[in-house]
C-alpha cells in the first residue's frame, strides 16, 4: 500500500491517470456506436494513420499533435464516406488505409530519425510522455463527447440501429457519420501517446464487447462500457508500472483477462 501511495505522488503518474481516465471515458462512449455499427476496427486503422502522421511531424520538426489531428480526421472521414456512399466494406477500406499509412510511416521513419526510443513510444505507448497539454486535451475531449451524447442521444441511437428509418424521419445521417468520425479521430490522436498507435483501438473495442455480455439496452451498454473502460485502465496502468510493461500492453492484458472471465461467467450462468 505504501508503494502505491508513493507511486501516486509522482507528477507523471497523476498526469497519466487524469489523461487515461478522460480518454477511456471518451473511447468507451464512441466505442459503443462503432461496435454496434461494425466499425470496431476503425480505431486500429486510424492508429496506424496516426503513426504515419507522427513520423511525418518528426521528419519535418513540427508539433506532432498539430500534424496528427487534421490527418487522422481526414482519414476517418474518408473511411466513413467511402463505406457509406460507395457501398464498400468498411473492413476493406480500413485495411487499405491502415496498411498504406503504416508503410508510409515506416518509410518516413527509416529515412529520417530511424526506429529509436521515440518511435517505440509512439507505437506502444508510454506514461512518461504525458504532459499538461495532454491532460487539458483529454478533459476537453471528454466534455465534448459527453455533450454530443447528451444533446444528440436519441438521434445517435437511431443512426446506430436503423439508418433508413433515421433518414425517413429527416435526420441527416451523413452529418452524424461525420460527427462520429470526428470524435473517433480525436480519441485516437489524444490517446495514442499513452496507449501507442498499435494498441489505441483496444480502448474503443474491448469495453463495448465486455459490456455487451451483461446488458442488452443501449443506455445500459453505454454506462457499463464506461465503467469497464475506466476500471480496466486504472488496473492496467498499475500492472504496467509494477511489472515494468509498456502502458498499452498492460492495459490490454487486463482487458483480455476480464473478457475471458466475463465469457466464462456468462456460460456458467446459462448452465
Amino acid at each position: 500500500m505504501s508503494e502505491l501511495v508513493n507511486l501516486l505522488s509522482y507528477t507523471f503518474m497523476q498526469r497519466a491517470l487524469l489523461c487515461g481516465i478522460a480518454i477511456s471515458f471518451s473511447a468507451a462512449l464512441i466505442g459503443v456506436i462503432l461496435t454496434l455499427k461494425n466499425y470496431s476496427m476503425i480505431g486500429h486503422g486510424l492508429g496506424e494513420v496516426g503513426f504515419a502522421a507522427l513520423s511525418l511531424a518528426v521528419a519535418l520538426n513540427l508539433e506532432p499533435i498539430a500534424v496528427s489531428i487534421p490527418i487522422v480526421i481526414i482519414a476517418a472521414i474518408i473511411i466513413m464516406f467511402i463505406s457509406q456512399k460507395k457501398g464498400e466494406s468498411a473492413d476493406i477500406i480500413i485495411a487499405l488505409v491502415a496498411t498504406g499509412a503504416l508503410a508510409f510511416g515506416v518509410i518516413v521513419t527509416s529515412f529520417t530519425s530511424g526506429f529509436g526510443a521515440d518511435s517505440y513510444n509512439y507505437m506502444f505507448g508510454s506514461i512518461l510522455t504525458m504532459t499538461t497539454k495532454d491532460v487539458i486535451l483529454s478533459i476537453v475531449l471528454t466534455v465534448l463527447s459527453i455533450a454530443v451524447y447528451v444533446i444528440f442521444y436519441n438521434r445517435l441511437f437511431l443512426v446506430t440501429f436503423d439508418e433508413k428509418y433515421a433518414k425517413a424521419t429527416g435526420i441527416s445521417v451523413s452529418w452524424y457519420q461525420f460527427l462520429i468520425a470526428l470524435l473517433t479521430a480525436l480519441v485516437v490522436v489524444v490517446g495514442m501517446r499513452m496507449m501507442g498507435t498499435l494498441l489505441i483501438s483496444s480502448l474503443i473495442v474491448f469495453p463495448a464487447i465486455i459490456a455487451k455480455k451483461f446488458t442488452t439496452s443501449f443506455k445500459g451498454l453505454v454506462i457499463m462500457s464506461v465503467i469497464t473502460s475506466i476500471v480496466c485502465f486504472i488496473l492496467g496502468i498499475f500492472v504496467s508500472f509494477f511489472l515494468n510493461l509498456p502502458t498499452g500492453a498492460g492495459i490490454v492484458s487486463v482487458y483480455i483477462v476480464l473478457l475471458l472471465i466475463s465469457s466464462i461467467c456468462c456460460k456458467l450462468a446459462k448452465i
